[in-house]
């Protein structure tokens, strides 16, 4: 566990499905993971804003925004930060090919570990076949999504002020639905064969805020998770390994108010154009 000074270096980190822009989003712990965390490679693995949310309202704190600065400041500093858009971000695919203050944008990507083991680095809503075939279907499920989201908002504000550490009410409730399980899986086994048509050891992805790092026929199958209800990333260590980090586990609300607080300067500026 990390205390309030302490930095771990890691090689590559994989980090997905933010929704910056959201009530739901954990920001505050997410600034808190990049306090502590350094690395050679960045992946964003899409929907790091959620521009669906965007379209209806407003919605973004001094934390949404400190998180974009610190991420832009690693880039100026000499991180390698790939961003690769997802589903609530995908007017930015019209940019790929493209630099935005120093982040790369595609639509996906090819990794290659310290040990010579290569992933697909995809968000995963192109195998997702709601997402794709049913987009209004999709849109529901997220106004039901972000109900729940806000639910799980208050409900944490009340542990956070008991002294208890950070719970998924989302989580627990897919958890409870054997149809939503059935889709995780479906998903994963769609997203290890894509791995495997295009001859690579592996697949990186997000989208469906379910973490695991699982084989599948001899495919490694690497979800880096969500911030809005396990707030997980994936890190590649220096010799390849591969691992998932539970943050909202290894760190309390009191270890995250104890930290310095990030001070920006005023020169910090918003890129001209920034991705969806």
């Amino acid at each position: 566990m990390a205390d309030d000074r302490s930095t771990t270096a890691y090689r590559s980190v994989f980090l997905s499905d933010i929704h910056l822009g959201t009530r739901g989003c954990q920001a505050e712990l997410l600034l808190d993971f990049l306090r502590h965390v350094t690395c050679e490679k960045l992946y964003l693995v899409g929907d790091i804003v959620d521009g669906w949310k965007m379209k209806s309202g407003l919605y973004w704190p001094q934390s949404h925004n400190d998180v974009v600065q610190k991420i832009l400041r690693q880039a100026r500093k000499g991180v390698e930060v790939v961003y690769v858009p997802g589903n609530h971000g995908d007017r930015a695919r019209d940019f790929c090919g493209v630099h935005f203050g120093g982040v790369l944008v595609t639509r996906d990507a090819v990794h290659q570990t310290a040990d010579g083991r290569r992933y697909l680095v995809a968000h995963g809503d192109e195998f997702d076949t709601v997402v794709k075939h049913a987009a209004w279907v999709a849109h529901a499920g997220d106004i039901a999504y972000r109900v729940a989201g806000s639910l799980n908002t208050v409900l944490n504000r009340a542990r956070r002020r008991l002294g208890f550490g950070y719970w998924s009410l989302s989580a627990f409730l897919k958890s409870r639905v054997k149809n939503a399980m059935k889709f995780v899986d479906s998903f994963e086994i769609a997203m290890a064969g894509e791995a495997r048509r295009r001859g690579l050891d592996g697949v990186i992805c997000g989208h469906i805020h379910q973490a695991q790092i699982r084989d599948i026929d001899g495919i490694t199958y690497v979800n880096d998770g969500d911030w809005v209800e396990s707030s997980t990333a994936v890190v590649e260590h220096f010799d390849g390994r591969l691992e998932l980090l539970k943050w909202a586990e290894l760190r309390t609300w009191s270890m995250i108010e104890r930290a310095p607080r990030v001070q920006w300067r005023s020169a910090c500026r918003w890129p001209r154009r920034l991705p969806a």
